[in-house]
């Protein structure tokens, strides 16, 4: 809600899952380079990392360790307990005190990766994947609602529900879609759904 342009907050944008600093050079390097920012040497080895981090991630969905395959003492020192069910090594490194490096010591076909930048992603990716996914689902849920239009004769004191204060804000703001009302400071998750339904019952 703050009014100065010059102040801006990581803590307030609105996708800060999707915008960390551990992968601005997966988000941006490419660009970079498309614009001839970035020379053929720096491309180079970007395209090594990044293809190293998804041949990794595909490894460890596919490559499982069972039971009694896995030595009971070292399953205790590097996951915490012992092994109780056939799991792949994606889904053990999703546990927030299981390193990479460690849970390399107990698959005996391990590449040797050494590059600290891939290990990181590799266990960032796998640890917030349920939090990025849910917001990537969010982000193409709120694409749609960008695309869709409020009308400019739609006099809100008719949307049953909305709080005085909304119908103000909206009145005096005349947002041109659900998208942008959503982004007026006030307005509701609640306040953009009894729009959406307004919008159903009476727009159709």
């Amino acid at each position: 809600g703050t009014r100065e342009p010059y102040r801006m907050f990581t803590s307030r944008a609105e996708y800060r899952l999707q915008l960390r600093e551990d992968n601005a050079d997966l988000r941006l390097t490419e660009k970079g380079y498309q614009l001839g920012l970035v020379d053929e040497d720096r491309w180079s080895r970007f395209n090594t990392r990044r293809d190293s981090i998804e041949q990794e991630q595909q490894r460890l969905k596919t490559s499982w360790l069972h039971p009694g395959k896995v030595d009971e003492n070292k399953a205790r020192e590097v996951l915490g307990g012992t092994l109780k069910k056939e799991q792949n090594l994606y889904e053990l490194l999703v546990r927030p005190n299981v390193s990479y490096e460690a849970l390399m010591t107990l698959d005996s076909s391990a590449p040797q990766i050494t590059d600290q930048q891939v290990i990181a992603q590799l266990e960032i990716q796998a640890r917030y994947g349920g939090y990025i996914e849910r917001q990537q689902n969010e982000i193409k849920r709120q694409s749609k609602l960008e695309s869709t239009v409020l009308p400019d004769q739609l006099d809100y004191s008719f949307v049953r529900g909305l709080s005085n204060e909304v119908r103000q804000k909206l009145s005096e703001q005349r947002p041109d879609t659900i998208g942008q009302a959503s982004r007026i400071p006030g307005i509701t998750p609640a306040a953009i759904s009894l729009l959406l339904v307004h919008l159903k019952k009476n727009m159709a």
